[in-house]
């Protein structure tokens, strides 16, 4: 039986609309130098017809612009404004700025903090500690899937058993193709240590010398909605320096969701005064 034709055009829309954002978030990566088409078109493996089209209709609607000397496409003025729109949802990064720039100056190394998106960690910001040599590997506006890196690997293991599964099942292809050393197996031996210690210690699987330690943030209902990960070169996380290092982010996450809980218990007494 053929398909009726209005569902066909909603799929071909849904496909365009997804390419489109590809593209945004493909500019929200590599940040304010930019991309040329042809670069575009490479990492998306799109036909380069195609990715023309994407991209001026994001230039006309103001969501990209166009350097005209250099050639290449960055994030336009739209693209501000719907990141204004969205900065209340990114309170809880507010929150932990100064606990973030604290850990980096005590422990010399690179702090990152994620939020839970579906089944990836976003990380929203990095701080850099002083020791000379440093994690390169995450960027701010990077996406990860859950169980890939220390922080990604904690909000796994923060999730239920059925949850868990259901991750491990969704993200497996693109583990395969990416992170073969990230096994199924390799994830829930990781699940069960990061919940017997209360942290995870990621030993180098994504990058071979680049390890990290990391925990889930939770909201004041026991929901796990951010990691706080540090990582460093191999050779300074042996066992006893990661366990400190772990406890210590461990003190930061309960502080930081007793913070989040408090704010929301001033504000609740506000709104509800408002709405009087």
């Amino acid at each position: 039986m053929s398909s009726h034709p209005l569902d066909t055009q909603q799929t071909a829309g849904a496909q365009t609309l997804r390419r489109g954002l590809a593209v945004l978030r493909l500019l929200t990566q590599v940040g304010p130098g930019g991309l040329r088409m042809l670069e575009i078109t490479r990492r998306l493996e799109l036909n380069k017809a195609t990715a023309i089209r994407l991209t001026q209709t994001l230039v006309d609607e103001g969501f990209v612009l166009r350097d005209k000397i250099s050639g290449r496409y960055r994030l336009g003025p739209e693209s501000f404004a719907v990141g204004l729109a969205a900065e209340a949802s990114y309170e809880l990064q507010r929150l932990a700025a100064p606990t973030l720039r604290a850990l980096a100056a005590e422990s010399g190394d690179t702090v990152f903090f994620s939020v839970l998106h579906g089944y990836e960690s976003i990380c929203l910001s990095r701080d850099e500690g002083d020791f000379p040599i440093r994690n390169q590997l995450i960027k701010a506006g990077d996406r990860w899937p859950l169980g890939i890196g220390a922080g990604a690997t904690a909000l796994l293991a923060a999730l239920d058993d059925t949850e868990v599964a259901d991750v491990l099942f969704r993200t497996a292809s693109l583990r395969s193709r990416k992170f073969p050393r990230c096994t199924d197996d390799v994830i829930l031996r990781l699940i069960r240590e990061t919940r017997e210690r209360g942290y995870c210690l990621q030993p180098g699987l994504v990058l071979a010398d680049s390890w990290a330690v990391g925990v889930a943030v939770r909201d004041g209902d026991g929901r796990p909605v951010a990691s706080i990960s540090i990582a460093a070169i191999k050779s300074r996380l042996g066992l006893a320096r990661s366990s400190t290092l772990g406890n210590r982010l461990i003190v930061a996450s309960h502080a930081l969701t007793e913070l989040v809980t408090r704010r929301a218990a001033q504000a609740t007494p506000a709104a509800s005064a408002l709405s009087r």
